[in-house]
């Protein structure tokens, strides 16, 4: 008879969460904030606190069990072994895999560059933090050991100075921390990005970090930047120096600031060699971006670029035409590649378990506050130690007076076990003195052992004094961090490698910088046209083409990087910069500039007037016989703005504007035929841009029609029209004054 199968049992599999899968595999409905409460947030906290985010002794979990293994396996003074044998030591402390652990060790050694302070003494090739394409070897054909300053790391670490927790197996325990003698959260750089957050700590000078943390014991106010100017990288290069955006940075622990390349030119082959990079590039992406902005033709100064490095370091050379100015060159190369990188700067750290953002004088306290336990913990430790001791010789003193005695209760003893007990009641001692008694060597019952012995009470009991008071004194637990302080100062300080440079010192690229400059001829029509012709191509071209209701209203002679000023008749301006506009020839159009500016609709063009260095003045004439004399100044701006609004009055139509580097003589006529000629030295600068000036010419019915310079006139008898105050009515334009017969015969003539 068959057997019936099995019911399956209405449990769910391990692991499983009952509210989400069901007994079969189907699925239940869950709300998604209780998917995040109980699936994502355990890992989102496992990677904040257990991977990414370094804690106050400036390590993350892989750095710290890595290095303490190395420690554990007698590195820090032995012989450098082989890299693989190190990774396969450390997966008893890091259940993660060879290559992650290796990686892990390869950015904390010297040969890779990346920290200020390396703590791994290497041999091989371990690549460069400043080359993306120089892969590091095999971890079977490197060597490595710890470096001298993991002595500062590890000190007093077997005197309960830090607490340890099992491993992940449970087979041997690890530290939470490394008591760490100076504050290397700050000297080693470290990047993390978590769930949620991230972290970005810059690496600082070990001697200046050091000698900072000395002076906030000392002074609690103590002014950080005057002792920890900047950040320090190993990759060395410049800081663009601004003290109050450092300032703010060390307050806030957030915030970022320039670094660049450092270079050098050698003239006589004209190579710039670049051989200190920014801590946040490498040479391939320098490289490759310039590749690209010389194929888009941003970068014709440049004929070679090439990575030269070698064992003496790191050499990018760049050859560059003749004639090329290198300090223009590589300011346009700051500006366009990752020569010049901001850092950007998010001091996240771990303490007590719990993420905070900082800024550096917050950090140092709560270093401070972390070492001062470290060193009250291992005086603690001391001083039980050393009680224990004198506790042992005291007992040791009491059979000093009779070792006979004592002989004799040993050897009367019938039973082992009995000894400890008949010399506990033999001289009056407690059992842990009697077990030290009754294990003395034979060789040293004799009265010079025991009184040398004894002897050390008297200084144990001195020693236990002083360290009772340290413990007791806060002042005296940081003193001690100072002399620490400063011996690492003294072994292991080096000079600073970034260097400073002061941000107003520096030469910034613009970008008219990039553009070519030279001679060009500037058409504008009637109806708004815009024409940029070369003179060569101006010399080679015919007559200029107008639509059939349009000509010629301006022209000028200009530069590539020239900038006009056009006005409105909505009282406005437009800023047209010559080296934007393509350049064209005669027989064309050219560009329409209301929909090139992007004007209004229906708004139009009525003046366009070359900006120049913005001096001298501009006159703007309205119908209402009134003149504004505005400084040109007044429309500068250092942005690069595309419009101003408020131009000019809106008053009164606007009847000519006309630029005025120096004064000359005008003529202005109404719309009934008089004419005043004037001196514009009569009229004084306005400040408003909107305002309406002064009156010129007195009128009774008729707007003025026209101004134009003096010279530009048919007038043959100016004097009849001139005035010497303003305003003034003017006289009748004579026929003879109006160049219209002359206009006539010459057009007979033809």
């Amino acid at each position: 008879m068959a057997r019936k199968p099995r019911e399956p049992k209405n449990e769910p599999k391990r692991g499983m969460d009952p509210n989400v899968m069901g007994l079969r595999g189907e699925v239940i409905d869950q709300a998604i904030t209780d998917t995040l409460e109980l699936n994502y947030m355990p890992y989102a906290m496992s990677v904040i606190v257990s991977r990414a985010i370094p804690e106050i002794d400036g390590f993350k979990p892989s750095h710290r069990k890595l290095l303490y293994c190395m420690y554990k396996m007698g590195l820090l003074t032995g012989q450098r072994t082989k890299s693989a044998n190190i990774v396969g030591q450390t997966m008893h402390y890091n259940p993660h895999g060879d290559a992650a652990i290796y990686e892990t060790m390869v950015r904390l050694t010297r040969d890779n560059e990346a920290l200020n302070a390396p703590f791994i003494d290497s041999k091989g090739n371990f690549g460069k933090v400043y080359s993306r394409d120089m892969a590091y070897a095999a971890s079977r054909y490197t060597e490595a050991k710890l470096a001298p300053i993991c002595a500062e790391l590890f000190r007093d670490i077997d005197k309960d100075t830090v607490d340890f927790v099992p491993n992940y197996d449970n087979t041997t325990t690890e530290p939470t921390l490394l008591p760490t003698t100076f504050p290397n959260v700050l000297v080693s750089a470290n990047t993390g990005i978590a769930v949620g957050m991230a972290s970005q700590i810059c690496g600082f000078n070990l001697g200046e970090v050091c000698q900072t943390t000395i002076d906030l014991i000392k002074n609690p106010e103590h002014d950080i930047l005057t002792t920890l100017p900047a950040p320090d990288f190993p990759t060395g290069g410049e800081i663009v120096y601004d003290a109050a955006q450092m300032a703010a940075i060390y307050d806030s622990g957030r915030g970022s600031f320039p670094v660049r390349a450092r270079w050098r030119y050698l003239e006589s082959e004209r190579i710039i060699e670049v051989y200190e990079l920014p801590y946040t590039t490498t040479v391939e992406a320098v490289i490759d971006k310039c590749r690209d902005l010389i194929k888009d033709g941003k970068l014709r100064e440049i004929t070679d670029m090439r990575d030269e490095t070698d064992l003496g370091g790191l050499k990018l050379a760049i050859d560059v035409k003749r004639g090329t100015e290198p300090e223009k060159l590589m300011a346009k190369l700051f500006k366009l590649t990752p020569l010049q990188d901001n850092f950007p700067c998010n001091f996240n750290i771990l303490v007590a378990g719990s993420p905070r953002v900082m800024g550096v004088r917050d950090i140092l306290n709560e270093w401070i506050g972390w070492r001062s336990e470290c060193v009250r913990r291992r005086v603690y430790h001391d001083l039980t130690k050393k009680k224990e001791k004198l506790h042992l010789l005291e007992g040791l003193r009491a059979i000093l007076l009779d070792i006979d005695r004592a002989i004799a209760i040993i050897r009367n003893t019938e039973s082992e076990a009995d000894v400890v007990p008949n010399l506990m009641i033999g001289f009056g001692i407690d059992e842990v003195q009697a077990e030290f008694v009754a294990e003395i060597k034979l060789r040293n019952i004799n009265r010079e052992y025991i009184l040398r012995r004894v002897a050390e009470t008297d200084e144990l009991a001195k020693e236990i004094e002083e360290l009772e008071a340290v413990l007791n004194s806060p002042r005296r637990i940081r003193s001690i961090i100072v002399d620490e302080l400063k011996q690492v100062i003294k072994q292991y300080a080096a000079p600073r490698r970034t260097q400073l440079v002061y941000a107003g010192e520096v030469e910034v690229f613009t970008e008219e910088a990039a553009v070519e400059d030279y001679p060009v001829h500037l058409f504008l029509s009637r109806q708004g046209y815009f024409k940029k012709i070369t003179p060569q191509s101006l010399r080679m071209s015919g007559e200029q083409k107008y639509k059939d209701d349009d000509g010629l209203s301006q022209y000028f002679e200009a530069t590539n990087l020239s900038e006009l000023l056009i006005f409105t008749d909505r009282q406005q301006v437009y800023y047209l910069r010559v080296s934007e506009f393509a350049e064209t020839k005669a027989s064309a159009l050219g560009d329409f500039l209301p929909a090139s500016l992007g004007m209004d609709e229906g708004e139009s063009v009525h003046t366009a007037v070359l900006a120049g260095d913005y001096s001298g003045t501009i006159l703007l004439f309205f119908e209402n016989g009134k003149c504004a004399r505005i400084p040109l100044s007044a429309y500068a701006v250092k942005t690069k703005r595309r419009r101003a609004v408020g131009a000019y009055s809106d008053r009164s139509p606007l009847v000519a504007l006309l630029p005025l580097p120096e004064d000359t003589e005008l003529a202005v006529e109404s719309g009934e035929g008089r004419c005043v000629v004037f001196s514009t030295a009569l009229l004084a600068p306005k400040t408003s841009r909107t305002t309406q000036g002064v009156n010129v010419m007195t009128l009774k019915k008729h707007p003025v029609v026209r101004v134009t310079p003096l010279s530009d006139t048919a007038i043959k008898n100016p004097a009849r029209y001139r005035v010497r105050s303003i305003p003034a009515a003017g006289a009748k334009l004579l026929d003879a004054d109006r160049g219209e017969k002359q206009l006539s015969i010459l057009g007979e003539n033809e």
